[in-house]
């Protein structure tokens, strides 16, 4: 199938410009991680029909297809057409023509994630401790608690001592639970830095009374520290009371009105559902339980610290709406 072909330079004008656009990488985990644009999405040709929909749920979106020689765009743009996507373009030149372009490559994954906890860390100067340091607490059994940002089911494979699985969006309205003394040292991890980054510093942003800190490297540099982790743990967040709970509530609010979050009620949302030129992504930041046992129609389940670790996953157009 031969499909329009559209320009890097157009691509990035799109992206700059925040118009919709979903730049998807058919290649596998692998090559995507070693060379890619920032803002590309990693959408193998071998899962394209199990997750499109998702990824991609309004059809008339703009989407650029590219590989690096591999053969895979042709194949691609005949499943997505087949599926009922109209507006489907081939990257020119494939990953050397961004190259030849003049334009950066990235690797590992999640990068455009990942560079914005290292952005929050430049900008707001978050507090974080070294592996050897927070071993040394452990073993002086100093007041503190740890808390594992990362899915639970990462947590229990391997984990910090004594840390308690906390994913990202529970940790404002569980901590207080977890460390009521504000002079309890919290210290926050994931397996590298970004979730630990944001978690450590949406505590400080709500004004947790306790001393925060992000551990340094998550349980990569507690390895390399040749220290040893934990595994098969299962411990997890307590019940919150019912004062947690407001306080939690209250902290979230004065967050979300400085940061400027935008909030809509039932009839707003279905008003933005109607809006058949703009794509719309719902996502349901409870843990995956709470999600089971309820959630909104047309919600699907994103649990709030790996939505902010994986925005390119969940979220690959470029320019759509949000609603949490």
């Amino acid at each position: 199938m031969t499909l329009p072909v559209v320009t890097p330079r157009e691509v990035r004008q799109d992206l700059i410009a925040r118009r919709e656009i979903a730049l998807l990488d058919l290649r596998e985990e692998d090559p995507f991680a070693k060379a890619h644009p920032l803002f590309a999405s990693q959408l193998p040709l071998s899962r394209l029909e199990i997750e499109i929909l998702d990824r991609v749920p309004r059809k008339e979106t703009r989407i650029v297809l590219y590989d690096n020689g591999e053969g895979l765009v042709s194949p691609a743009g005949k499943r997505l057409a087949a599926l009922g996507y109209t507006n489907v373009q081939a990257l020119k030149g494939g990953l050397q023509g961004w190259t030849d372009a003049g334009y950066e490559l990235f690797q590992d994954v999640n990068s455009y994630s990942k560079a914005f906890g290292e952005l929050v860390e430049a900008r707001r100067h978050t507090p974080s401790l070294p592996a050897q340091e927070v071993q040394a607490r452990i073993d002086a059994k100093a007041d503190q608690v740890i808390l594992d940002a990362r899915r639970f089911e990462e947590y229990a494979v391997m984990s910090i001592p004594g840390g308690v699985s906390t994913p990202g969006a529970e940790l404002v309205l569980r901590a207080r639970e977890l460390a009521p003394d504000p002079a309890t040292t919290i210290i926050v991890n994931c397996a590298g830095r970004t979730r630990s980054l944001i978690g450590a510093q949406s505590l400080v942003n709500a004004g947790v009374p306790n001393p925060v800190f992000a551990l340094r490297n998550g349980t990569i540099g507690w390895t390399l520290a040749q220290q040893s982790l934990e595994h098969g743990q299962s411990r997890k967040f307590p019940d919150v009371s019912t004062q947690t709970l407001e306080e939690a509530r209250a902290k979230a609010r004065d967050v979300a009105y400085r940061a400027g979050v935008r909030r809509i009620d039932a009839e707003g949302l279905a008003d933005l559902a109607t809006d058949r030129k703009r794509t719309l992504y719902r996502f349901d930041v409870r843990t995956p339980d709470e999600y089971a046992k309820g959630h909104l129609p047309g919600f699907r389940s994103a649990p709030g610290g790996q939505l902010v670790q994986e925005t390119d996953v969940f979220a690959p157009v470029r320019g759509g709406r949000i609603v949490l």
